[in-house]
């Protein structure tokens, strides 16, 4: 599944690319030459353009759909020709520059030997073609414009319980995010809004499920919701839920101002309490839109925000970020351990004791992969551990239907088309290969990743390199170790 959904997102990234060089000065010089039928180039754009308004519906079908997978696997190749064939474009510029530039002679040498002159319309011809026959299976495939397909990326909506028993190595944690919550520690602030950042699967929720659930919440505030955003902001949606969440009702209108109007004198003088559990939208006018009626609140009522963005984070906090780091080494094995065995106790199974630990270092500190591969592992034999061990696990986990890879997924599939194809390129190097910022940054310049301008030097690659960095999904560990191994996984595939 992870490699038709990353991979039909990084198809996505590729045409954008091709859009981007076919507005190049190049292409349009030997538009304006005639080199090329301009009517065929013409031509492209729109051909492409149509495949790409349905594209993100082809991605969440293919999971299911065969033929559909086939035709996004015929699609790529298409693309990709079409990409070559407009770097074979660009390369006969720069022979036709040279051309003016040297003797008649060598001139026409050059001509000669140029594969240009015999075929490109006949490749293009070829790439339109099979193009056009994509185009026309779309309908009979029910393929959608303009659908996101955000059913496959998303996950059940989290809710405020949580099994304490089976939570471990988040004391401190809690703590700690507790005392930004005490009404010892006022602020200055009308509302103190608290972000939780940290990587996808690291235990976000569950940090703030282990905080709403706590007695002394309900001492400190009068109110409290808890509202599950995921991938999709919907501000009516979200003002609803709040709104029921703090007067135990439904409300059944869909009017944005008459909610927030009730929203804003519900909590009036109160001192509240909001969790925004998993927040991806970065538009800064969207969350002040959202939070106009939270300032009927009591002084220091307190938003935290889980979000795996740095960007959100930044957009949305009054005071600083608390990161949310992996677990140890200890607290992943008793996570996996309960999960794994059926009384919890790994004493009762020394034969997979051993096998278990090895596999519980593979998890990378994320409690939801503990939890997952425990799950997987609950009640199967040793020689299915062996093989867990030995094999490829994040594929094994794929077939299990688990939840982890839609979870980590997320981080990829909402990067821009750029930084899908900075990230992909990643997976040319081996597991632990360490590299300085700037040699990677050169590298995507080479490549032709990054669109660069003589003015702005190198500061679009340092722009991109951060951007990949704030996502908490893989830069932060890529550096020194390459990325955890699921995000590898996927940057593997996408190429």
């Amino acid at each position: 599944m992870a490699d038709a959904l990353v991979g039909g997102a990084f198809l996505s990234a590729s045409l954008q690319v091709l859009f981007n060089r076919m507005a190049s000065q190049e292409v349009l010089d030997f538009i304006r030459g005639k080199k090329l039928k301009k009517r065929l180039v013409k031509k492209l754009k729109p051909m492409l353009m149509s495949v790409k308004a349905v594209l993100d519906d082809a991605e969440y079908k293919q999971i299911t759909n065969q033929n559909v997978k086939d035709w996004v696997a015929e699609l790529k190749d298409a693309v990709y020709d079409a990409e070559d064939l407009l770097e074979e474009i660009a390369a006969e510029a720069l022979r036709s520059r040279l051309g003016q530039t040297t003797s008649k002679k060598l001139s026409c040498l050059i001509s000669s030997l140029n594969p240009f002159n015999s075929g490109m319309d006949l490749k293009l011809k070829d790439i339109l073609g099979r193009l056009e026959s994509l185009v026309n299976q779309k309908d009979i495939l029910g393929l959608e414009e303009h659908c996101k397909g955000k059913k496959a990326f998303q996950n059940s909506p989290a809710t405020s319980l949580v099994d304490e028993s089976g939570v471990y190595g988040r004391d401190d944690e809690k703590e700690a995010t507790m005392k930004l919550l005490h009404p010892e520690n006022p602020t200055k602030n009308q509302i103190d809004v608290i972000p939780i950042v940290g990587m996808g699967g690291v235990g976000k929720t569950t940090l703030a499920q282990l905080i709403y659930n706590d007695k002394r919440v309900e001492e400190w505030f009068d109110l409290k919701a808890w509202v599950c955003f995921s991938d999709e902001f919907d501000a009516v949606r979200v003002t609803k839920t709040i709104l029921e969440e703090i007067t135990s009702s439904c409300d059944g209108s869909q009017n944005l101002n008459q909610l927030q109007l009730k929203l804003k004198e519900k909590p009036l003088g109160k001192k509240f309490l909001f969790v925004l559990d998993d927040v991806w939208n970065k538009k800064y006018v969207d969350w002040e839109e959202l939070r106009r009626p939270f300032t009927s609140g009591a002084q220091n009522s307190k938003i935290i925000v889980t979000t795996r963005s740095e960007s959100v984070a930044s957009i949305v906090r009054t005071v600083p970020t608390y990161h949310l780091d992996i677990l140890s080494d200890d607290d992943r094995w008793k996570l996996f351990a309960k999960h794994a065995f059926v009384d919890g106790s790994p004493s009762m199974h020394p034969d997979l004791k051993v096998i278990g630990e090895a596999i519980a270092q593979r998890c990378k500190g994320l409690p939801l992969v503990a939890k997952a591969l425990g799950g997987l592992l609950r009640c199967k034999d040793a020689d299915e551990w062996n093989e867990i061990l030995h094999s490829d696990l994040w594929e094994k986990l794929e077939e299990e239907g688990t939840t982890i890879p839609p979870s980590l997924r997320l981080s990829y599939y909402f990067l821009p088309s750029h930084l899908k194809r900075c990230f992909a390129y990643c997976s040319i190097f081996p597991k632990d290969y360490e590299f300085k910022k700037e040699e990677l940054i050169l590298l995507w310049m080479a490549e032709g990743l990054l669109q660069i301008s003589k003015k702005d030097g190198n500061a679009e690659g340092d722009k991109c390199f951060k951007d990949l960095a704030f996502r908490n999904g893989f830069f932060p560990k890529m550096i020194k170790n390459m990325g955890h191994s699921l995000m590898l996984k996927n940057v593997t595939v996408i190429s």
